[in-house]
């Protein structure tokens, strides 16, 4: 069995920047320094990522380090009809239901459903597309050596 694409959510992406224990057990699960499967990323991650650094400071060293890691990993555009239609159904899912999240999470959500990836995320945003819109494996960063399977909350 082949196994899915993993997407990496924006905290996720962090954690493995900053090198920090997080980062390194979710590496070490999930095997994303594995050159067989290369993780994905959704370009708006890659701008949040660089936001996020530009906002705390990071130094040089660090947001080479992040650079390097952008360089590692599969950039996949917004910029095509799947992901635009799944932009629109998941929006449309949201504030039919009431449940609205931020714009980014639904371009993430949209990538990961047009990519057919299981999402990797720290947070819970995306909980309320869980199972319908998209597969996910929430990461507790308090306990992240206990990966929860995509059925969990």
């Amino acid at each position: 069995m082949i196994p899915p694409n993993l997407l990496l959510d924006t905290n996720v992406l962090i954690h493995l920047a900053r090198d920090n224990s997080i980062g390194r057990i979710i590496d070490a699960r999930f095997g994303l320094r594995n050159p067989a499967q290369v993780p994905l990323l959704s370009i708006v991650t890659v701008g949040e990522a660089l936001a996020f650094a530009r906002k705390r400071d990071w130094g040089t060293a660090k947001t080479d380090q992040l650079q390097t890691l952008l360089r590692e990993l599969i950039v996949v555009d917004v910029n095509s009809e799947p992901i635009l239609q799944g932009y629109a159904e998941i929006d449309t899912y949201l504030t039919r239901r009431g449940n609205p999240i931020e714009q980014n999470d639904i371009w993430i959500a949209a990538t990961a459903r047009a990519t057919n990836s299981l999402l990797l995320t720290t947070d819970k945003d995306f909980n309320v597309l869980f199972p319908t819109y998209l597969n996910r494996v929430w990461i507790d960063p308090r306990a992240p050596h206990e990966v929860n399977s995509p059925e969990s909350p």
